[in-house]
């Protein structure tokens, strides 16, 4: 048995060798091409994963239809641990306050200290914490996320902003029911993230790219990062922010208000096609 994996659309599937697909070999990687071939696949294990995602699709499946039953629009945040994350959360509940009602679905290990950052700015906030899982969970599925949407009351929102653990791997692999997938890069993470870990950067819309107070004091190779970038996601909207002094926030804040007026007029147009 080959490898499992993910491709873009959701599929997900296990080949022999390589399967119509390069993965590379010992000789490959001696050339500096990548090496796979240490990964290989059971049919067991295959067929737990398949139950798995099957059953986290069917959930993100419902938790879409719950939103659009709502009104309501979802976006997956993500990123690398500290990467700013809750910081630029903070900022977007303080701007946005009294514009759009938003409720925050929080994803943590452990604790509740980043909810706690989040309240009083008068958003609905439901802690998922996965510490119960093997480890920790390091991710946050579509059946978290139900759990939480059961503590929110979605009539009452314009927006859900769901908070993911912070992660450059599995985050990306799952969906939740989602409208749109950002991440919160942090510069102090290098300029070749997006080589190393494309999954995650090819699946965003968005890349808040955080931290640019700290430019001039680190070795960052900017234009280098957007080049690898671009290598991997040519079609992600770029913000160049500091959630810590305000650079880029209203950007971001702009990106998410024309995201929701543009799903809002999407879905108005569908409705009118069905007439």
């Amino acid at each position: 048995m080959g490898r499992f994996h993910r491709h873009d659309d959701g599929t997900a599937h296990a080949h022999d060798g390589d399967g119509g697909h390069s993965h590379g070999t010992p000789d490959a990687a001696a050339a500096g091409a990548p090496d796979h071939s240490g990964y290989q696949t059971s049919v067991e294990r295959v067929e737990v994963l398949e139950a798995i995602f099957g059953e986290n699709d069917r959930t993100a499946a419902a938790n879409r239809a719950k939103f659009a039953a709502a009104g309501v629009r979802a976006v997956n945040l993500m990123s690398s641990p500290g990467a700013g994350k809750t910081t630029l959360l903070r900022e977007t509940l303080s701007r946005l306050a009294g514009q759009l009602r938003i409720g925050v679905v929080e994803g943590d290990i452990e604790t509740s200290l980043d909810a706690d950052r989040l309240a009083g700015f008068g958003a609905q906030i439901a802690l998922i914490n996965t510490g119960n899982g093997f480890g920790g969970e390091c991710h946050l599925d579509a059946p978290m996320v139900a759990s939480a949407l059961s503590r929110l009351v979605l009539p009452e929102l314009d927006l859900v902003l769901i908070e993911n653990v912070g992660n450059l791997v599995c985050p990306a692999e799952f969906d939740v029911g989602q409208d749109a997938r950002a991440m919160v890069y942090a510069i102090t993470d290098g300029e070749e993230k997006p080589l190393k870990y494309p999954v995650m950067f090819r699946s965003c819309e968005l890349v808040v790219v955080n931290k640019m107070d700290l430019l001039p004091y680190l070795g960052f190779d900017l234009d280098g990062f957007v080049g690898n970038l671009r290598k991997v996601n040519p079609a992600a909207d770029l913000i160049f922010a500091s959630a810590r002094t305000g650079e880029g926030v209203d950007a971001w804040c702009d990106w998410l208000r024309d995201r929701l007026l543009r799903d809002c007029h999407a879905d108005r147009v569908r409705r009118m096609r069905r007439v």
